[in-house]
């Protein structure tokens, strides 16, 4: 029997907004993943520098994702969308204008700023339209769009300045943001916003604007994983070239390979089993990874480490977001985003900091073994508070039970 409306996953706004997210992270991709060796090499900037440079386009992010939090409530979403998506592709062009390292961080900035508009009205959209019995699937299936980008688009970033230049790879990421315009305008995919309740209404006052604390958890777990995150997005470019591998990035196009297989799969698991039955092995599979290309000065090492991380990497990011939508209601599907994308940017900025002191006073390979040990302490704390969370279960069943 064909599914009721209400269960279809695969709409024709599901598929349009997943090519929209796909489009705006791989310009974010593209880029960051460049920048390292470009602010390196134009503006002989060292470790730090190359550090502050992602910092502040993910503190501006950050920022900006708590601001359209609360402008949701006055300003309709459609305008912020297409104000941050216009924001997005100028900033993207105008990186080529850049003369000094303080021009270039106002530039990231504001590129931050039209990222954080865009990144949270587009996942609050899509966490409205999929069934709710499926929003494990169905986060897993859009946030292949996100790693995807983050798989692919170092690859292009990369070979397209090598090629061709910074320039150019700047129109490229340019264009990438326009092209979602079109596909928003003539696919009509964005869905209606739903009814704003009354004040006073839901289980307490303002019940549905409170902030909820279940978030706060997975958002954390969700920070030490971009960590690891952002020490391959700034470093390993120049890790390749320390170990002298020349296609180090194909680490991203593996990674990618796992990650497609592993989302879908993952996404179903924790709809079936919960967030444990995830969690679990995909961390370990991270630090496995992070292990092996810490030792790593071959492509079949580069290889290896690029599939295991797809696996934990993949697995991880959208069982941490459909938690964090489950435990929300409707309404705070968009404070739920913007937390979710939030915690990515932080561990990104957090990481990109410490990983590029620890790089400064050691090396890029024993950087990757300390980013192993921020998962290592993912695992730890995730398992304890499982086991604290099960204790008290069975200690409030105990006493009802012997009342009887």
């Amino acid at each position: 029997m064909p599914l009721e409306p209400e269960s279809r996953l695969w709409t024709k706004s599901f598929i349009a907004l997943t090519i929209c997210s796909f489009l705006l992270f791989l310009n974010l991709q593209m880029l960051i993943s460049a920048f390292p060796a470009y602010v390196k090499n134009e503006f002989q900037a060292g470790d730090i520098t190359v550090s502050l440079v992602t910092s502040v386009f993910a503190a501006s992010a950050i920022a900006t994702r708590f601001l359209t939090a609360a402008l949701m409530r006055i300003v309709h979403r459609n305008v912020i969308l297409f104000v941050g998506l216009a924001v997005y592709a100028l900033t993207s062009v105008l990186y080529i204008m850049a003369e000094s390292i303080g021009s270039l961080l106002v530039m990231r900035v504001v590129y931050g700023i039209g990222f954080g508009m865009s990144s949270t009205i587009i996942p609050t959209l899509v966490s409205q339209i999929i069934p709710i019995r499926r929003i494990g699937e169905g986060i897993g299936y859009f946030g292949l769009s996100s790693s995807l980008a983050m798989s692919i688009g170092p690859v292009i970033g990369l070979n397209v300045m090598r090629e061709l230049g910074f320039n150019t790879l700047a129109i490229v990421g340019a264009v990438t943001v326009l092209l979602i315009l079109p596909i928003l305008l003539l696919t009509r995919s964005i869905p209606p916003a739903p009814p704003r309740q009354p004040e006073g209404t839901g289980t307490g006052p303002n019940k549905s604007r409170s902030f909820n604390t279940k978030m706060i958890f997975p958002a954390l777990l969700n920070v030490l994983l971009a960590i690891t995150y952002s020490g391959l997005l700034s470093f390993i470019a120049l890790f390749g070239e320390s170990v002298h591998l020349e296609q180090v990035g194909l680490f991203f196009l593996f990674n990618a390979f796992t990650i497609i297989i592993i989302r879908p799969i993952s996404g179903r698991l924790f709809d079936s089993r919960g967030h444990a039955a995830v969690l679990i092995p995909a961390a370990i599979s991270v630090i496995a990874s992070l292990i092996v290309l810490s030792y790593t000065t071959s492509l079949l090492l580069l290889i290896v480490s690029a599939l295991l991380y797809g696996l934990g990497f993949g697995a991880i990011q959208p069982t941490i977001q459909a938690w964090m939508i489950r435990s929300s209601t409707r309404e705070q599907h968009g404070m739920a985003n913007s937390m979710f994308y939030n915690s990515t940017d932080l561990g990104v900025a957090v990481g990109a900091l410490m990983l590029g002191a620890i790089s400064t006073v050691s090396s890029y390979a024993a950087m990757y073994r300390y980013s192993a040990g921020f998962m290592i302490l993912f695992l730890v704390v995730y398992i304890m508070t499982q086991w604290v969370s099960a204790k008290k279960s069975r200690e409030a069943i105990i006493p009802e039970n012997s009342s009887l």
